[in-house]
């Protein structure tokens, strides 16, 4: 083999199957290509049939399926599973049996995380009241969010069918237990785009000390392009890690940079047609106009003393409290979801560290006035209506006492079976509690609500079609619901 040929022959290995089709103009080859660069929004489709995403501006605002209710979502995600009893679930009959040995019904073929044994109910320390015109029954440890349960539809009756913390938060924001699938954020901005070209579409925020237990694969795009993938950004320090040029370079130098980089990307774009090289461009032109919006929206300096005295929110400190408030300037400005999570609601009991006499009051406390100012000045400045505001776990707490070890803290184990979130704002019917549980808030007994439920509602309130808002990967239609589809549109909680 000469020279020549060897060359050929390593140019041949090195050229994929779309790249030899995308250089064969007519045939079958040429037919198949076009069809799949339509799919992919590389060509454009026949005039009845307009592109849905722009490959040069893929984050560019597009019309929803239908009316929406809302326009954009804060997610508040308590990552480690808040025990229901003790804030949004009362249970009186739990504080009547108290310690007493669990009903062996309710052990039958159950499996738990750490419970082993016949453990004891636990009842909670805390006291309930009914709350403003709609009656809502919310623990002593929320005052301020008492003071917010008109806005807000509470729902008792979720479930899950995972019971360890990554699974079930995954399967909550991604629609599958497992790593690989896109997450509610991104199937948002990929449905509809985002309203502000100089900000991501999605946007995450980290309170507690560390990521939640399921990691960054919960703002993950998946299969979905990795333009729509969530930015995580910070409250302390750079607002977003290697953003900023390096030591040196002007920001005419970074724009030249780029103009280069942007040629060479075209290059390639032309030579292989990988829709990946597009993401590459616009992600780059993404992060040159971040460099200014990003530390912009992020300094909360800029609000008046009287608002960060409302969130108790304090500048350059990494709070959930500045957090709440950063979600507010982050939609003000056109950000499609905002994503809050905030570790250290695992309350098992093993420890003063995370029990529910100790650890819980105190997590209570980071997030009661934050959330309540949130929901307040949404609403003072008319945006409450247009957005969308969750607050819940992956999971809820068992009715009975864990006592690992012999432990004399008192904590709860996980429970799929049953647990509170509730959501505001958007489209949601206020002063409504949706759903109901036994006596011992063990299983569900009205209205129950699934992961796949609440995925479709909150996809139906922004005028997403759960069903058809869907990406081919893997041979099927994949959905943030699954791609069987098996989910309801929970109409209950529609204003």
């Amino acid at each position: 083999m000469n020279l020549n040929d060897s060359l050929r022959f390593q140019y041949a290995r090195a050229v994929s199957r779309r790249q030899f089709l995308k250089r064969s103009q007519t045939g079958l080859g040429a037919i198949a290509l076009a069809q799949l660069l339509t799919r992919d929004g590389l060509a454009p489709a026949r005039a009845d049939e307009p592109r849905a995403i722009s490959p040069l501006h893929p984050l560019l605002p597009r019309p929803p399926a239908f009316a929406p209710r809302a326009k954009r979502v804060i997610y508040l995600h308590m990552s480690g599973g808040p025990p229901q009893q003790e804030l949004l679930d009362d249970k009186p009959a739990l504080k009547k049996y108290h310690m007493q040995p669990c009903p062996e019904e309710l052990l039958k073929n159950q499996r738990f995380a750490f419970i082993q044994g016949r453990p004891k109910m636990l009842g909670s320390p805390y006291r309930f009241e009914r709350c403003g015109q709609s009656g809502a029954n919310v623990s002593e440890l929320l005052p301020r969010l008492r003071t917010m349960v008109d806005d807000l539809a509470i729902v008792n009756s979720m479930f899950t069918d995972q019971f360890n913390h990554a699974p079930a938060e995954l399967f909550l924001f991604t629609g599958a237990p497992r790593n690989g699938s896109a997450a509610m954020g991104s199937w948002i901005t990929y449905g509809l785009g985002s309203e502000n070209q100089d900000l991501p579409g999605f946007v995450v925020l980290i309170s507690g000390g560390t990521d939640p237990t399921g990691g960054k694969a919960l703002w993950s795009t998946g299969y979905l392009p990795s333009v729509f993938q969530g930015v995580q950004c910070r409250s302390v320090g750079d607002p977003i890690l290697y953003v900023g040029d390096p030591q040196g370079m002007s920001r005419a130098d970074r724009r030249r940079t780029l103009d280069a980089l942007g040629k060479l990307n075209q290059y390639e774009l032309e030579e292989f047609g990988d829709p990946e090289t597009l993401t590459r461009i616009s992600q780059y032109e993404l992060a040159f106009r971040m460099q200014i919006s990003v530390p912009d929206v992020m300094d909360i300096r800029q609000e008046p003393p009287r608002i960060l005295e409302e969130y108790a929110a304090t500048p350059g400190a990494a709070s959930f409290a500045n957090n709440c408030l950063l979600a507010r300037r982050l939609i003000e400005r056109g950000v499609r979801y905002v994503q809050l999570f905030d570790w250290g609601w695992d309350c098992h009991g093993t420890g003063a560290g995370d029990d529910i006499v100790i650890h819980l009051p105190q997590k209570c406390r980071e997030i009661d006035q934050p959330i309540a100012a949130l929901l307040a000045d949404l609403k003072r400045r008319g945006l409450l209506e247009e957005t969308l505001v969750v607050w819940g776990g992956e999971f809820g707490r068992t009715s009975m006492n864990e006592a690992r070890g012999g432990s004399k803290f008192l904590g709860r184990d996980h429970h799929p079976h049953c647990f509170s979130i509730w959501m505001a704002g958007g489209g949601i019917k206020p002063g409504v509690t949706v759903g109901a549980t036994d006596e011992l808030g063990y299983h569900i007994t009205d209205n129950p609500v699934s992961v796949h439920d609440l995925q479709a509602t909150i996809l139906h309130l922004l005028g997403l079609d759960a069903w058809k808002l869907t990406y081919p990967s893997l041979g099927l239609d994949q959905r943030l619901i699954g791609p069987e589809g098996d989910a309801r549109v929970h109409k209950e909680l529609l204003a």
